[in-house]
């Protein structure tokens, strides 16, 4: 276990943070982490994999011009996703899912048709995803499976705005996974908000995307032994290892999801 923390912490020195050593005892040598997958205290936890913010020509980049995110912002943030963030996210699901652990999704959703009932930062930054809409689909690559949980928000953070923890408490969770975009707002935010309410929480770096790597790596920089672990997919899987076998069988000609692995391109590498 030592020698895993130990690789974990490649990067994480050139980024001077004076009280790291002593957030990282709590935070990620905490062996809690490892004693949650051995209990399946754990879930892991998607962050918004959506039409509205997720995919081309739709909600927040159905119009180009509106969406003041340039050009070349929006090619590197939708290669990030297919190339790697969106199908690392589903060898993940489906190795929680093969041992029957949580998975878990969150979305932008009004509760009604017109989003009278959204946050004044959603209403602020005309975001809308009424139900039944395109834009509150999940993407069908990482979309929620038979009966699996959905919370519907309308803010960055999950915590502050439904009943996510109620839930969380309700079916015995203690550590999350998350995954998601974008890394800078949505996931940002609801890290260091399971962290302040208890909960054990790992951050899978490539599993997560934004739109400039620079806010990605600014992000990860700050959360990593501060609010979360830090890890990539790889490791990730390793730990799952924790929580015993698959139990589940795979799907018929699907591979393992160990050499379903996309790795993480330089450009967006810690």
């Amino acid at each position: 276990m030592e020698r895993k923390n130990n690789d974990r912490r490649r990067g994480a020195d050139s980024f001077s943070d004076p009280l790291r050593e002593t957030y990282r005892e709590s935070i990620t040598d905490n062996p809690a982490h490892f004693q949650a997958l051995e209990t399946r205290d754990t879930a892991l936890l998607c962050i918004d994999l959506q039409y509205l913010d997720a995919a081309e020509g739709y909600g927040i980049f159905a119009d180009p011009d509106r969406s003041n995110i340039s050009e070349s912002k929006q090619r590197f943030y939708f290669t990030s996703l297919k190339s790697y963030v969106l199908p690392n996210v589903r060898t993940l699901q489906d190795s929680f899912r093969a041992r029957r652990l949580e998975v878990m999704h969150t979305r932008i959703q009004s509760l009604t048709m017109d989003g009278r009932d959204r946050s004044k930062g959603h209403k602020r930054l005309d975001l809308l995803a009424p139900p039944g809409s395109k834009e509150a689909e999940f993407l069908p690559e990482v979309a929620p499976i038979n009966d699996e949980i959905v919370v519907n928000k309308t803010a960055s953070g999950v915590f502050s705005s439904t009943n996510l923890h109620y839930v969380l408490r309700n079916v015995g969770i203690n550590s999350l996974f998350v995954v998601g975009v974008y890394t800078n707002e949505c996931v940002d935010t609801t890290v260091r908000d399971a962290c302040d309410l208890g909960y054990l929480v790992t951050v899978v770096e490539d599993c997560c995307a934004t739109v400039t790597p620079d806010l990605h790596e600014a992000s990860i920089k700050t959360l990593r032994d501060r609010y979360a672990r830090v890890v990539t997919l790889k490791e990730a899987l390793e730990d799952l290892d924790y929580s015993g076998p698959p139990v589940v069988k795979m799907e018929e000609g699907q591979d393992e999801a160990a050499s379903r692995i996309t790795r993480l391109p330089k450009t967006a590498a810690m």
